[in-house]
């Protein structure tokens, strides 16, 4: 296949460009309105199979309603006006199943000073709450003196200040790579060629991602991991790429030749890297929650996308600029980028590796204690969900749910649920069980316990009202505590804090099975590529450490709110459930993707003949610069998500940042050279039976 693509792109380059011109115009145009089709409902991070979401579901059946109020409207008591405009508009809303509340109402819905009421509104169960929600957010929000929130209402905000962010992330990302990559490539004309491939692989990827919702739903976060991983892997790409195929013009000269033999190498090395980040995305695809399972497909095909734009689009522009690569360059900065080419060249990375080699063992020693200290940490880490506190503090739902929580008393808007299945006539036993509810007071546990309330079908509801917030721990351990009770019927629990408890649950079972699919993939890509199986567990265990060091800044930074006014966040003290699981996949993933690229590097030296350490020296002085650079890049690129304003989102940005500087720095620098060196030879062993396998169907360098 490799031999094929660089046939093509060498024989018919202008043609190849032809095409993807057109194949781009189709992507915009079929493939830009995704973002309007994605899955955007209060669901993405929930498992819809778990007791809390079949609770929710028995309520709607049973009582035609939504089990909880979804948008929350608080007024002045004494603004009739705005009270009238108010309930004209969710008169004629068909998507409104129930309004309560209002001043006549009373307690819970009149604040304890008397000065503000709300309106909780429940939507129908047949209706499309999210548009529902976009519709009644902005007609109440027209109305002077209403301040409109609820849960419905938070989870689209979130969506849209993620849109807002990613868009403005975008801004910062282009020109801060763009001037980085002008450094890094040193001429104008290879600078814009990162940015060129990272726009190809965004629009490609939405394009195949509008197909793939057709028949699987995806979430609308999937959309934000495109655009920062599409540019990063573009980044990576390119300028591993354009680093060879200048050797090979060093090498052979301008020509067919140089395409063939940078496609044959450093494309092959490429194709490596899609399929290992391709295996996290993988991995992802195992949680039943919408939010990682897409991000699993996102991740799939922007791998595989940059991959394919990497072995057609790239080879063919070189084909057809050659020599022109290097053009619009200072003459310094030309001096310097043909040094670098020159296959003898023997720079500060080989100068590096001597040194580390020469102590390797006080090396190892201290890298590996090093990031275990940073890891450390995260032994200590608390996880909360995703509600109106990751909002920034001026958004209009975290104000109305601050204000439900400091100004009225039992006006919980997220209540913890319970659906009790007994028939009508089973009034008194529920009554009973409800005061046992009532109970569970423990330090910041039960406010109190609405009446229950029988809505048909042999299905009771009855909401409790806690004193903690919903992402709590208390009231989280109240949710067990529910769930642990003897009862009349079979109960379930359902709210936000049930929910949480669910996701967490899932997320826990199955990890095990995504860590040995993430773990396997790896393994057996990096045995493919080496023939070792020593070389594949290193790496595992390198990735280890590049994964826990990276959560331990996590939960320094995010959980113990070190650097919040740098960062630009107040800590909630914990981090968002989520995210430990997909920068996981993500960091391993890349960190798998550095180890290919020095791996090829040092496996071609010595296939070449040289010694084993000579081989460590040269991989990394053809890749450290390459690998850094690629680093900073990349960490430019989804580091831009830091300057959001949804804290899991600006979790994410700095966790990837932190992730591949840590791996291109401290791991690949110093970790994984002493380790070549400790181990000599024994780093290429496998048994006879796999140095067969692999002798038959390895991958080798073209």
């Amino acid at each position: 296949m490799i031999d094929a693509l660089s046939r093509l792109t060498t024989s018919r380059p202008w043609r190849v460009l032809a095409v993807t011109g057109v194949f781009v115009a189709v992507a915009v145009v079929l493939g830009g309105p995704v973002t309007g089709l994605l899955n955007a409902d209060t669901d993405s991070f929930s498992d819809t199979s778990s007791d809390s979401s079949l609770a929710l579901d028995r309520v709607a059946e049973a009582s035609g309603l939504d089990a909880s109020p979804s948008v929350v409207a608080l007024v002045d008591t004494g603004d009739t006006e705005a009270q009238e405009a108010l309930l004209e508009i969710l008169d004629r809303d068909d998507a409104v199943g129930q309004v309560a509340g209002g001043p006549d109402a009373g307690p819970p819905f009149v604040s304890d000073d008397g000065e503000r009421t709300f309106y909780a509104v429940t939507y129908a169960a047949e209706a499309d709450s999210d548009l529902a929600t976009e519709h009644l957010r902005d007609e109440l929000a027209r109305i002077d003196g209403v301040l409109v929130g609820g849960s419905a209402v938070a989870f689209q905000q979130v969506n849209d200040q993620v849109e807002n962010d990613l868009v403005r992330a975008e801004l910062i990302a282009f020109p801060l790579l763009f001037v980085a990559a002008l450094l890094v490539f040193r001429s104008a004309v290879a600078a814009l060629l990162p940015l060129l491939v990272g726009g190809l692989t965004i629009i490609s990827s939405m394009l195949v991602l509008r197909g793939v919702n057709e028949g699987l739903e995806m979430s609308v976060f999937a959309l934000n991991l495109i655009t920062g991983l599409g540019l990063g892997l573009a980044i990576d790409y390119s300028l591993f790429m354009v680093s060879r195929f200048r050797e090979e013009l060093v090498r052979v000269g301008p020509g067919a030749e140089a395409v063939r033999r940078t496609v044959a190498t450093a494309g092959r090395t490429v194709l490596y890297s899609a399929v290992t980040i391709a295996g996290a995305g993988v991995s992802l695809l195992v949680f039943p929650l919408r939010f990682l399972y897409s991000m699993g497909v996102g991740v799939i095909l922007v791998s595989l996308m940059a991959a394919a734009v990497s072995l057609v689009v790239l080879p063919a522009i070189f084909a057809v600029l050659q020599l022109r690569v290097n053009a619009l360059a200072p003459a310094r900065w030309k001096r310097a980028s043909e040094a670098e080419a020159d296959p003898d060249h023997r720079g500060f990375w080989y100068r590096l590796s001597q040194f580390v080699m020469r102590y390797r063992v006080a090396t190892a020693v201290v890298a590996t204690t090093v990031l275990l200290g940073i890891g450390a940490p995260f032994l200590n880490v608390s996880f909360t969900g995703v509600d109106s506190s990751v909002l920034p503090e001026s958004a209009s739902a975290r104000v109305a749910d601050d204000i439900l929580r400091t100004e009225f008393t039992d006006a919980d808007s997220s209540p913890v649920l319970v659906a009790l299945a007994a028939d009508e006539s089973a009034g008194a036993e529920v009554e009973a069980w409800a005061r046992q509810l009532d109970g569970l007071d423990g330090l910041d546990g039960v406010e109190t316990v609405a009446p229950a309330r029988y809505l048909g079908d042999d299905l009771w509801q009855l909401d409790v009202l806690t004193t903690g917030a919903p992402l709590d721990q208390a009231t989280k351990a109240l949710v067990s505590d529910i769930r642990a009770l003897e009862s009349p019927g079979k109960v379930l629990v359902g709210g936000t804090a049930a929910d949480h408890v669910d996701q967490l649950a899932t997320i826990a079972d199955r990890i095990p099975l995504a860590l040995l699919i993430l773990g396997a993939l790896t393994f057996v890509t990096l045995f493919l590529m080496t023939g070792s199986v020593v070389l594949p567990v290193k790496a595992l265990l390198m990735n280890l450490l590049t994964v826990s060091a990276t959560f331990g800044l996590l939960v320094m930074i995010f959980q113990w709110g070190h650097l919040e006014g740098l960062l630009g966040f107040t800590s909630v003290g914990a981090l968002n459930s989520t995210q430990p699981v997909l920068i996981f996949a993500l960091v391993f993933g890349l960190s798998t993707d550095y180890a290919v690229f020095l791996l090829t590097r040092i496996k071609e030296a010595r296939d070449a003949g040289a010694s084993d350490r000579e081989a460590v020296a040269l991989g990394l002085q053809r890749t450290g610069r390459i690998v850094t650079a690629a680093a900073v890049l990349f960490a430019i690129a989804l580091g831009a998500f830091a300057t959001s304003e949804v804290v899991f989102i600006k979790q994410l940005g700095v966790g990837v940042a932190a992730a591949v500087l840590i791996d291109a720095t401290i791991v690949r620098a110093f970790l994984v050279p002493s380790l070549m060196a400790m181990l000599g030879r024994r780093n290429w062993w496998a048994p006879r039976p796999l140095r067969r396998l692999h002798d038959r169907i390895g991958l080798s360098e073209g």
